[in-house]
């Protein structure tokens, strides 16, 4: 039986290119870029080409790039190292990554006034949402650029724009962005966490932008690394991979994202012919690779473990809280009955899914649906 991947939001393959610089990589022998002897010093080479490859890339600035373990540590840092003095009022929504909202809900907690905007079936909070939401006491604004579930985007420009003239520094989630479509970096875009894992880097290794100028007090002690703002030895292979992977998104990111997009749309073109019922989450602009589906009458869990029995790995929530499968808190906070959150799952693709793999498993999909649906309710 071959397998088909549709979970890529989960976590991707990783190019082989990548795999084999890595490789590379490793077999040079010793290298922390803090020691001062020729090993060090070449490893130091690696990681400023490596920072100038990320760079060049988003147009920002080599010492904005700040290297982390992954999305969920930039985030963590991005957000409790801006953090204002206790009191502040903080604006985020009820549809974010628990990286995001987990942290936001533990700093209300704290003594924090956090506004938890709720956008709603759109999927992402409007413009003048935001605007109304700010107070005199708003000192930072966290938001997804994309939505991880449901691939709803935001309006980042809009969005930067107001909190520039508002002067209130803005962080966005940007791990569900790269490598889904092109993008800049506005002006008023305080900070941005990624992951190397999610197009086609290894895991285990990501980065934050931050904008030159911005405070910013480190969560881990201990080392000058990263302008001091992120102690421990650096994971070389681990950057030089993501730099990889970065530099294969700036020569054929268009086209990536074109591909990711024509499987998409084919992908749920398909399966309405065949499951007239079917419904799209998220009705605002999503990005190219997300489809995430509510099959009226059928259970989500069920139908993930049927779908993953022939083949078909898809995910019924993000894979950060969906080892227990509970019903999405996103779906259930965009204002769906729990009945149609739990009939929903997530597919996603990447530029190595194929048309024939769509069609395969718009047909095992569409089968087990008509399956389900003539069960005796």
């Amino acid at each position: 039986m071959k397998r088909i991947y549709l979970d890529h939001n989960a976590t991707t393959p990783i190019d082989p290119l990548v795999a084999e610089v890595m490789m590379q990589e490793f077999a040079k022998g010793p290298q922390n870029p803090s020691s001062v002897h020729f090993f060090g010093q070449e490893a130091k080479k690696t990681l400023l080409t490596s920072r100038q490859t990320i760079a060049r890339f988003l147009k920002v600035k080599p010492q904005e790039i700040l290297f982390t373990s992954g999305g969920t540590e930039s985030m963590n840092l991005l957000i409790r190292g801006s953090l204002p003095p206790k009191g502040a009022h903080l604006i985020t929504t009820d549809l974010d990554h628990p990286c995001v909202y987990e942290n936001m809900q533990t700093l209300e907690q704290a003594g924090y006034h956090v506004s938890f905007l709720s956008p709603g079936k759109a999927g992402a909070p409007s413009p003048k949402q935001v605007v109304a939401a700010i107070r005199q006491d708003t000192k930072l604004i966290i938001l997804s650029a994309v939505n991880s579930e449901t691939g709803v985007k935001l309006d980042i420009d809009s969005i930067a724009k107001i909190a520039q003239e508002a002067n209130i520094p803005l962080i966005l989630d940007g791990v569900a962005l790269l490598g889904k479509e092109p993008f800049a970096i506005p002006h008023g875009v305080t900070g941005m966490g990624f992951s190397a894992h999610k197009f086609h880097g290894p895991r285990g290794i990501g980065f934050c932008f931050l904008r030159s100028g911005s405070p910013l007090s480190p969560l881990f002690l201990g080392g000058n690394q990263e302008s001091h703002l992120r102690a421990g030895t650096e994971n070389l292979p681990g950057i030089v991979g993501l730099a990889t992977a970065i530099s294969l998104l700036e020569k054929e990111g268009k086209a990536y994202s074109a591909h990711m997009h024509h499987l998409r749309d084919l992908f749920e073109k398909t399966l309405k012919k065949s499951i007239p019922n079917l419904q799209i989450n998220g009705t605002g602009p999503r990005v190219a690779n997300t489809s995430n589906l509510c099959f009226p009458g059928v259970d989500g869990e069920s139908l993930l473990i049927h779908l993953d029995m022939k083949g078909i790995a898809a995910s019924h929530a993000t894979a950060c809280s969906a080892g227990a499968l509970e019903v999405s808190r996103v779906l259930l906070n965009m204002g769906l009955p729990k009945e149609e959150a739990s009939c929903s799952l997530r597919f996603s693709f990447s530029r190595m899914n194929t048309e024939e793999e769509v069609l395969q498993a718009t047909k095992i999909i569409s089968e087990a649906v008509e399956s389900y649906t003539r069960l005796p309710q």
